[in-house]
């Protein structure tokens, strides 16, 4: 019996698989023609956006020039000025060899200094133009080298270049130098970013590019702007500078300005009033729009950075300085003043803490540079200008009285040798005779009651950490010991020791322990004058929108004064301290006699500090100094006004006849002086 086979209907077949498929086609165009309707009709405006950024670039063109800074008169001290600018950014794709060519090109209508090309610049121009002659350098074995990976390609870069010979590139001619010059300028930094070329162009260079930057590829024009200073070096430090756009932004702080919005090449404040600023200062740059290849539409107009106001009297400043320079030279021609070299001053409003006058001149050479950031980063040991503070612990603790009347003697302590006040004993004074007389002896007895012990010839002195905490805490209201708030980048604290031991106690109280800035002390002199509200220093007086001319635009900020802190202490123990300063400069005998003019009716301390210093540079502390200092405010009962002074190492000792350097007495005389002539009181 055979087998029996079912019949096929591939007819039926056909026709359903036929049905499938049209079916998947008619579901395919369905969801294609939904998502063409959402595209085209729902999202349109959407989509519209997304294609516009895709085709059209914004391009930050021009640099927008940065605010003005004007002193409290509104004297400009800081400007503007346009400067022709060429820069050549490298484009992707760009091969070494129509680099070479450009720099050929161009190097001719343009005036470089090409002497200051280095042998390293000229060596790699050779071997950008001679590529195939330094291919030739390179060994056989050395090529294997490299594709063993024990050599990189970096490396054989650099056996090129070290193996291109002097004989070789002295065949360069005046114009290879020129063209070798520029093309080191062309691949400074990094390989895609904008270089600057030359700024200041001639009118002539400026045209040359600026007409035929389409056939230089790369090159390119514009106004760029640099700082100009009508008082020439006057503040400089303190002004801070600017990057150029050859730098663009730190290296060190690039990231963060990234975030910000910054491109690469803008320009910012590199240090002091410039950095600390920044956010006002800085201008917005155009924003134009790329439609095609040849056009661009301006998005959004730029505009300069805000002006700031300074609190500073430029025309102060600047005699200031002058007097400064003229007391340094006077003073060098002194006994005993080889290692003096500068001297600092800061005027300053206790009640706003507005800085009127912050300069320090330092003589290098025969020469004289500004050094006022001195002021905020190099500490000095005050001496005897501190005792103020000293004077309040001691009332504060109950440790003396007012009136109270105590030997001047040279005291003796166990193992330690004798501490005096100065080379004749005093006698027996009071309280506001020790202040105006500068005793050292005082402060030693009132310290050694503070820290719980009676004095005594030949005493053991405890070590008593209490003592310590309650001086240091006190110096840190009136801001000795800690940062001053001022509004610049940086400034130090200065020196705190931590050797403590009970004879160091002593030499705390007396100002010859740890180590201060000026503008510590400035601070600290501002806050008795202010009756132990201690503000915050500042130079920032006023933000101004910035205007099309040299007038002055609408107030966009104010600086407010503020209070730090308020020493904590009874308020007739600060008066009294404020009584002893006046008797300092108005007793008979008081130390500050002649500081300044009686018509200022002033009230301060003067400070005789033994330091040390390097004069070798052998990283060994070899000779003995004498800083010395000065502290006021004026008027006594209405104090408007305080003077700092300091000069540094300005005698070294010989002999005890070297504590009666003259330098500060003479400088602090003529810089109030100068300041009655310009203000009175």
């Amino acid at each position: 019996m055979g087998k029996k086979y079912k019949k096929i209907n591939y007819e039926k077949i056909i026709n359903k698989r036929i049905y499938a498929f049209f079916v998947v086609i008619i579901f395919l165009f369905s969801i294609l023609f939904f998502k063409l309707f959402m595209v085209m009709i729902v999202n349109s405006k959407e989509y519209d956006k997304k294609l516009a950024s895709l085709t059209n670039k914004n391009v930050t063109l021009s640099s927008a020039p940065r605010g003005r800074i004007y002193d409290r008169n509104y004297n400009i001290i800081v400007d503007n000025k346009a400067v022709n600018t060429i820069f050549y950014k490298k484009s992707k794709g760009t091969k070494t060899k129509d680099m070479v060519r450009l720099a050929y090109k161009v190097a001719p209508h343009l005036e470089l200094d090409f002497s200051k090309i280095t042998l390293r610049a000229k060596k790699e121009f050779y071997l950008a133009k001679y590529s195939e002659i330094c291919d030739k350098k390179i060994t056989d074995d050395e090529r294997e080298l490299v594709r063993q990976r024990k050599l990189s390609n970096n490396d054989i870069l650099v056996l090129k270049i070290d193996r291109i010979s002097l004989d070789e590139v002295n065949k360069f001619n005046e114009d290879d130098l020129r063209a070798a010059y520029l093309y080191y300028l062309m691949n400074k930094g990094y390989t895609y970013e904008e270089k600057v070329i030359k700024s200041e162009a001639s009118d002539k260079e400026f045209a040359y590019i600026s007409e035929a930057n389409e056939e230089l590829d790369g090159f390119n024009t514009r106004v760029d702007w640099e700082r100009v200073y009508p008082y020439g070096d006057t503040l400089r430090t303190i002004l801070g500078s600017v990057s150029s756009s050859d730098q663009g932004l730190p290296r060190e702080e690039k990231d963060y300005y990234l975030k910000l919005g910054y491109s690469l090449n803008d320009r910012v404040g590199l240090n002091y009033l410039e950095k600390e600023y920044e956010k006002y200062l800085q201008g917005e740059k155009s924003v134009y729009e790329a439609v095609n290849s040849h056009e661009l539409k301006l998005k959004k107009e730029g505009k300069a950075g805000n002006d700031i106001v300074l609190t500073i009297d430029i025309n102060l400043q600047k005699e200031i300085e002058n007097i400064i320079d003229q007391y340094i030279l006077q003073g060098k021609r002194d006994a005993n003043t080889e290692y003096y070299d500068h001297s600092s001053v800061i005027i300053q409003e206790p009640k706003t803490g507005e800085i009127l006058a912050m300069a320090s001149r330092k003589l290098v050479g025969d020469k004289f540079v500004d050094n006022t950031n001195s002021i905020l980063i190099s500490p000095i040991t005050p001496g005897s200008v501190v005792k103020g503070a000293s004077m309040l612990v001691g009332y504060e603790t109950g440790a003396i009285k007012f009136g109270e009347r105590m030997l001047d003697e040279c005291i003796k302590i166990a193992g330690a040798p004798e501490k005096c006040s100065s080379v004749l004993d005093l006698g027996v004074i009071d309280d506001i005779t020790a202040m105006a007389k500068s005793s050292n002896v005082y402060q030693f007895k009132t310290a050694i009651r503070v820290n719980g012990q009676e004095y005594h010839r030949g005493m053991k002195l405890n070590f008593n950490q209490k003592s310590f905490d309650i001086y240091r805490n006190m110096f840190r209201a009136f801001g000795l010991g800690v940062a001053t708030g001022i509004d610049l980048p940086i400034e130090s604290k200065g020196y705190s020791s931590v050797d403590k031991t009970a004879g160091n106690l002593l030499d705390f109280v007396m100002g010859q322990y740890e180590t201060y800035t000026p503008m510590q002390l400035s601070q600290y002199i501002s806050t008795i004058a202010n009756s132990g509200k201690r503000m915050r220093p500042h130079l920032l007086k006023e933000v101004r929108k910035a205007t099309d001319d040299l007038s002055l635009g609408d107030i966009l900020m104010s600086y407010k004064s503020e209070l730090l802190n308020t020493v904590n202490v009874r308020e007739e123990n600060m008066r009294r301290v404020q009584d002893g300063f006046y008797a300092v400069m108005h007793m008979a005998g008081g130390y500050g006699r002649g500081y300044t003019d009686d018509r200022l009716d002033a009230a301060g301390k003067t400070g005789t500090s033994q330091s040390f210093i390097d004069t070798d540079n052998d990283g060994i502390i070899d000779t003995e100094t004498i800083t010395t200092s000065f502290i006021g405010y004026a008027p006594y009962n209405d104090p408007k006004i305080t003077f700092m002074v300091t000069s540094p190492n300005s005698s070294h000792l010989t002999s005890s006849s070297s504590y009666m350097s003259l330098v500060n007495y003479r400088l602090s005389r003529a810089v109030t002086d100068k300041y009655y002539e310009m203000y009175g009181i």
